[in-house]
């Protein structure tokens, strides 16, 4: 490790366990916001949709305009944004319970700012810092939020258990550890230099290169392969497979996480080539969706799921080391443009599954389809949303079959 940069990884360490954090901590809660404060599913659906509009929006700004910021002003900054989000998430609501909605999205506004920046900015600081090997030293950051997220869903899962939901403000206020300790990590920590664009339009001219277009692509389609599961794992479990939430929670979230966790750490410890890691994910991600879909069988629907955690586990980082050996010295303004394309795939590759599963599960003829196969229609509905998932993974093989003809290098043919 270059001496120089040490207490600038251990920061960007802590600065992607900020974001298993404030990625996760909402959905873990939406059933005690419902109990506690009455409020609906749309209303618990909007936190989601603030979270990915908000980090979306910062993608967007800095693709265009990251020439305007002092990159290692906000670099240092981004964990103390992440820990005033967390405090106004939790602090006021236990003083103006009534009004706790209203401070819960003021907090997830800007925690997921604080997300939005990390996405940013933590991969190119990676990425900058000499190494003998980046493609691994950029696997292992995003096996740290994997990582992260594991124990985020367990730490959580006991505290709310031993103290009640009822005091879930001080499980927020107890995760503020996390982005402090990435504060004074950064505090002390060197910033390597990171190209930005003069100015705008220079910025634009770089979403122009087609091969930009493709990288984008990529990481959209394997964004929506990756968190279409780890979003849907749950209610999958619970619907489809017809399992209580708690095996959902634990064995949806917690396992998935697990095998990214450990695909993105065998990459990091020996990894080489990244384009048939690719299409050997998109792939492993069609078997596993149909296998989801399909299977009669609930130990045979939860292996499915964890193991689309370990096949699309390299596919949004992956899809960074791509675009950094295709566009050498990018900048920052790229990873924005990759970072934007990655939430528009996690956020577009859900919810199309969730319209689809709804529909199915109100159309008459698969209703009466539901009945022959002795399915709930919502069952039936959420299998054939997986199904329909799979498509991102076939549509990214196709993709990737071309880029590794076009781009890869000869060691990688």
């Amino acid at each position: 490790m270059n001496e120089k940069y040490q207490f600038t990884k251990f920061a960007c360490y802590a600065n992607n366990i900020s974001m298993s954090v404030v990625a996760n901590l909402s959905p873990l809660l939406f059933l005690t916001f419902r109990e506690q404060y009455g409020l609906s599913y749309s209303l618990l659906g909007l936190l989601v949709l603030v979270n990915y509009f908000t980090q979306l929006s910062i993608d967007l700004v800095f693709s265009f305009f990251s020439h305007r910021f002092n990159i290692a002003k906000v670099v240092r900054i981004t964990p103390l944004i992440t820990l005033i989000g967390l405090v106004v998430y939790a602090v006021p609501s236990m003083f103006f319970p009534q009004a706790a909605y209203a401070f819960i999205i003021v907090g997830t506004v800007i925690f997921s700012s604080a997300a939005g920046l990390s996405e940013v900015l933590t991969s190119p600081v990676i990425a900058a810092i000499p190494a003998e090997n980046p493609d691994r030293e950029m696997s292992k950051l995003h096996s740290v939020y994997a990582w992260g997220v594991v124990f985020v869903v367990i730490i959580s899962t006991v505290f709310l258990t031993i103290f009640g939901s009822q005091n879930w403000q001080y499980l927020a206020l107890m995760w503020t550890v996390i982005p402090l300790t990435a504060l004074i990590l950064f505090s002390r920590a060197a910033i390597p230099p990171l190209a930005t664009p003069e100015r705008a339009a220079k910025a634009a001219g770089i979403f122009r290169d087609k091969r930009m277009i493709l990288c984008v692509a990529t990481i959209f389609l394997g964004g929506a392969a990756e968190c279409t599961m780890s979003q849907w794992s749950s209610g999958y479990i619970e619907s489809a497979l017809g399992l209580p939430k708690v095996y959902g929670d634990v064995f949806g979230v917690a396992m998935f996480a697990l095998m990214m966790g450990i695909g993105r750490t065998l990459y990091a410890k020996c990894g080489k080539r990244i384009y048939p890691i690719l299409f050997g994910g998109f792939v492993g991600a069609i078997a596993c969706y149909v296998v989801a879909a399909l299977s009669g069988s609930a130990i045979v629907g939860l292996i499915a799921c964890a193991l689309t955690g370990f096949c699309t586990s390299m596919l949004w980082p992956g899809s960074l080391i791509m675009m950094e050996d295709i566009l050498p010295s990018v900048g920052v303004a790229a990873y924005a443009l990759m970072a934007a394309g990655g939430d528009m795939g996690a956020s577009l590759g859900p919810q199309i599954v969730g319209i689809i599963a709804d529909a199915a599960a109100q159309n008459s003829a698969l209703v009466s389809l539901a009945e022959s196969l002795a399915l709930a229609p919502d069952q039936l509905g959420m299998r054939i949303g997986m199904l329909v998932a799979a498509l991102f993974a076939v549509i990214g093989v196709a993709l990737i079959t071309v880029m590794w003809k076009c781009f890869a290098p000869k060691r990688e043919k």
